[in-house]
């Protein structure tokens, strides 16, 4: 059993910033590629920030320059530094994550319930 628990999300007003974070439990035997995603209401859920194993970041080109995922591996951790906010940011915000469980030799998706960021104008 494994799960992704995110937290850190709130109201914040354009250009301030916010950090949301997830860490991982249970049976987990290593943990591949991170990212964190969004979805505003009436819109498909889409990719913001992924990072690999060893660190390497990548961005969409919406909040490149903005937005800044870290991880921590001791402690199963994702981050997502989100500055200069736009309204247009305000969605749930998800983390997911390719995990090796114990007794598996493949990595296997999992999602967090989410957390919701709100940036007012």
């Amino acid at each position: 059993q494994v799960q992704l628990v995110e937290s850190g999300g709130g109201l914040v007003q354009a250009g301030e910033s916010l950090r949301v974070s997830c860490v991982a439990s249970g049976n987990i035997r290593d943990i591949k590629g991170m990212a964190w995603y969004r979805q505003a209401p009436g819109k498909q859920r889409e990719l913001v920030a992924s990072i690999t194993s060893e660190g390497k970041p990548t961005y969409v080109n919406a909040v490149e320059g903005r937005f800044t995922i870290s991880r921590d591996n001791t402690k199963a951790s994702v981050y997502l530094q989100m500055d200069s906010l736009k309204p247009e940011d305000t969605a749930v915000y998800y983390c997911g994550a390719h995990i090796i469980v114990g007794g598996r030799n493949w990595p296997y998706p999992y999602w967090g319930q989410g957390t919701q960021v709100t940036v007012s104008s």
